[in-house]
């Protein structure tokens, strides 16, 4: 059998372009945070991971320039040979000490922090318990290991117990949770998974790509509950609060090391261009120096989750700026992203299979920069087409 046939028998993606209800690789003519255009059609942005706002602030800008113009465009190289800055060293440093921990180690994009970080620590003999709602990367990460995963339902601590009971005394076990869930917004029960993991012996690795700059005032999941010292990995990423691209692993030094020279995806991969490692760290400043920015985050998801179910729709557990809204029917919330998209509103539609059937969802998200104007209008628009397509 031809090995392309697959690729002829798809056609489920061109369906829906000729519907007109395709809503996937869309190009931006302009990005502005909370706005953006696309050719002359502008719209408000809330299907951003930019929590902050800080992909356009001047601060941001000018540390990536200045580092352009000093290094250049990229270390042509690997951390492990001739890819590794005094500034990665740095941005280290500074990013151990805002998340509690002795040491970290920046790779060049979240995804491969995973895939790296899972498959050096796990042997062949060893266990990997994953939540169902993992981010893909997660997952990746345990399929790339020579150990086993296991997965446990979500937030379900009594079937994480059972899984880890069942698995063999001697077993190395590592635990991998999100701090805050991409698609739900619902936190992870950081104190009562550090119960379960040291009553088993079980390592806690807990990935913050979107924590970091929103919880714990910006410092993650474990400071939000103030159990730093008791989660072992803390795992985060550039690309959202930090407005750049790449990502890191903090932890105990003697482990950061063993990584370092185990990870493939570091030790074979280009390092983080001087630009991005510039923009990440000029990121962490403002987080450091600007509070009110994640207060104000804050103050904007409160009033969303509260607006958002006063006018009728499901929004699951969120606790956070990622606010899901159910719709249900995959067609009928194609036709409310389009009415959106339409109406000047931008944000993504999550179909089967991320979501479970008849469970298709809107993920909007919020940024500090949003003003109370445009988060009106968001919720106005909602309202219209909420009622049109009988959704409220």
């Amino acid at each position: 059998m031809d090995i392309f046939e697959k690729c002829r028998a798809y056609t489920i993606a061109n369906d829906v372009r000729k519907s007109g209800l395709y809503p996937y690789f869309i190009p931006l003519t302009n990005n502005e945070g909370s706005e953006a255009c696309i050719g002359d059609h502008r719209l408000i942005m809330i299907g951003s991971n930019n929590y902050l706002g800080l992909t356009t602030h001047p601060k941001v800008r000018q540390a990536a320039l200045d580092a352009l113009k000093t290094y250049g465009t990229s270390c042509t190289g690997s951390r492990f040979l001739n890819g590794t800055l005094e500034m990665h060293l740095e941005l280290e440093r500074r990013l151990a000490e805002w998340v509690g921990k002795e040491r970290a180690l920046v790779f060049s994009t979240g995804y491969q922090v995973n895939l790296g970080v899972i498959s050096s620590l796990v042997a062949r003999d060893d266990f990997t318990l994953t939540d169902k709602d993992d981010h893909a990367s997660i997952v990746d990460g345990c399929r790339l290991a020579f150990g086993t995963m296991k997965r446990f339902p979500h937030n379900d601590l009594a079937g994480l117990e059972h899984v880890l009971a069942a698995l063999p005394e001697k077993a190395g076990r590592l635990v991998i949770v999100d701090g805050v869930y991409s698609m739900g917004g619902d936190i992870a029960p950081l104190p009562e998974l550090i119960q379960v993991c040291k009553k088993y012996g079980a390592r806690l690795m807990v990935d913050d790509a979107h924590s970091i700059g929103v919880l714990g005032g910006g410092r993650g999941t474990a400071a939000e509950f103030g159990v730093t010292q008791d989660v072992d990995l803390i795992m985060g990423t550039f690309s959202k609060s930090f407005a750049s691209l790449g990502g890191f692993i903090a932890g105990d030094d003697v482990i950061i090391d063993y990584i370092q020279h185990h990870a493939r995806s570091l030790i074979f991969s280009a390092s983080i261009p001087p630009a991005n490692a510039a923009a990440a760290m000029a990121a962490l400043e403002i987080m450091q120096e600007e509070p009110e920015r994640i207060a104000r985050l804050n103050e904007i998801g409160a009033f969303m989750r509260k607006s958002y179910r006063e006018l009728g729709f499901n929004i699951g557990v969120s606790e956070t700026p990622i606010i899901p809204v159910v719709i249900g029917e995959a067609t009928r919330a194609l036709k409310f992203w389009k009415a959106l998209f339409d109406n000047g509103v931008y944000t993504n539609v999550v179909l089967p299979p991320a979501t479970p059937q008849n469970q298709t969802l809107l993920r909007t998200s919020y940024m500090a920069t949003h003003t109370d104007e445009q988060l009106e209008k968001v919720l106005s628009v909602f309202e219209k087409v909420g009622k049109e397509l009988g959704v409220i």
